[in-house]
């Protein structure tokens, strides 16, 4: 029998309160400004009693079991499997969001499990998982969740994964990335226009972010942009965020261009073609970058990596399935050149499988 979940009250950081007596939540940009009652714009922090609390500590939309290369990671313990989870709610406002039954949750009943973060770090060691993602929705909303269930994989030897959109503040945004060891970054577009329009956000907070990581720490982070027909495909747009790419996180940061499907709000879109990610591309590796990657395409030579060095075929992806591995010590069988990464001597055999589970019943 499922036993029926209902918000939790646990404190929440990141916040002050105002001269007015409003709390200002002061985890992500919208800088959410609540009288008693009301909730952020992300629905899942609210203000009870001249305090922020976070209403969904502990409870999640749903576990299961991925292989890293789903969040994607290439670069990271290609592979491995890794255990999944989100809870309810989101910081932006997307309106094509392909997890928006989640990220828009309202009610309750989308919060099925619930888990400690001890339970989750023992759950993943059990199912022979080497990390655990924050996924489905974004993890910054939840931060303080998020954090503990990090810890608590620490101390089992867990790694911990960040997929997320960036949108967080300076304030928060150290202590949010100190407990993780890898992130996925969305960028969205590389216009304001585009993030005002269709996610209801600013761009700036989300190129501070990148900067952040790929400067100030230690975290392995890779970057998707979901390229939607008409409006962040052209050719422009694409030469100006591989320049800025190139010049603000180098060469070595993975980049994966993603095809949109219809969803949400966004349904008047065509499916994006393939020919316009094998454009996106070769337009960012044009420019230096030695790991673009294409996804939710079937494209073997976009989806595997390759030695800038010499061409050779380092590891082969059939969209998660992995199948040629040719390296060494994180080198190119073929002509020695170091590829970038958390990488180990071999690969991961878990496969394409998506194996979902339950923590608590």
């Amino acid at each position: 029998m499922v036993t029926e979940l209902t918000q939790s009250d646990y404190p929440g950081r990141w916040w002050a309160m105002l001269p007015d007596r409003r709390i200002e939540c002061r985890l992500c940009p919208r800088f959410c400004k609540l009288n008693e009652g009301q909730r952020g714009f992300c629905f899942v922090r609210q203000r009870v009693r001249d305090q922020m609390v976070l209403t969904t500590y502990g409870r999640s939309s749903g576990f299961c079991v991925d292989p890293i290369e789903k969040k994607p990671l290439n670069h990271f313990l290609p592979g491995t499997s890794v255990l999944s989870f989100g809870t309810a709610g989101c910081n932006l406002g997307c309106r094509f969001c392909q997890n928006w039954d989640i990220s828009k949750a309202r009610e309750w009943d989308k919060l099925a499990d619930a888990a400690s973060p001890e339970q989750i770090a023992c759950a993943a060691e059990r199912l022979g998982c080497r990390s655990v993602a924050f996924t489905y929705n974004d993890p910054v909303i939840f931060a303080e969740y998020a954090i503990d269930v990090a810890d608590a994989c620490r101390e089992r030897g867990i790694k911990t994964v960040a997929v997320t959109a960036g949108y967080i503040t300076d304030d928060a945004r150290p202590e949010f990335y100190r407990h993780v060891d890898a992130a996925n970054v969305d960028l969205k577009a590389f216009t304001d226009a585009f993030y005002h329009k269709l996610c209801f956000a600013q761009l700036q907070p989300v190129l501070d972010t990148l900067k952040y990581l790929r400067h100030e720490t230690n975290v392995w982070f890779e970057v998707t942009t979901l390229l939607i027909p008409g409006e962040n495909d052209t050719d422009a747009e694409l030469h100006r965020a591989s320049d800025w790419f190139m010049e603000n996180l180098g060469p070595d940061v993975p980049w994966h261009f993603t095809a949109f499907h219809p969803d949400f709000k966004m349904l008047d879109k065509p499916h994006t073609p393939a020919t316009t990610l094998t454009r996106a591309r070769d337009i960012a590796r044009s420019k230096g970058l030695d790991y673009v990657y294409t996804g939710n395409v079937h494209d073997r030579d976009g989806g595997s990596t390759w030695c800038r060095g010499c061409g050779q075929l380092l590891i082969e992806r059939d969209w998660y399935e992995l199948g040629e591995w040719n390296l060494e010590d994180g080198r190119c069988r073929s002509c020695g050149y170091k590829i970038a990464g958390v990488l180990e001597e071999d690969r991961g055999d878990w496969g394409a499988r998506r194996v979902p589970v339950r923590l608590a019943v």
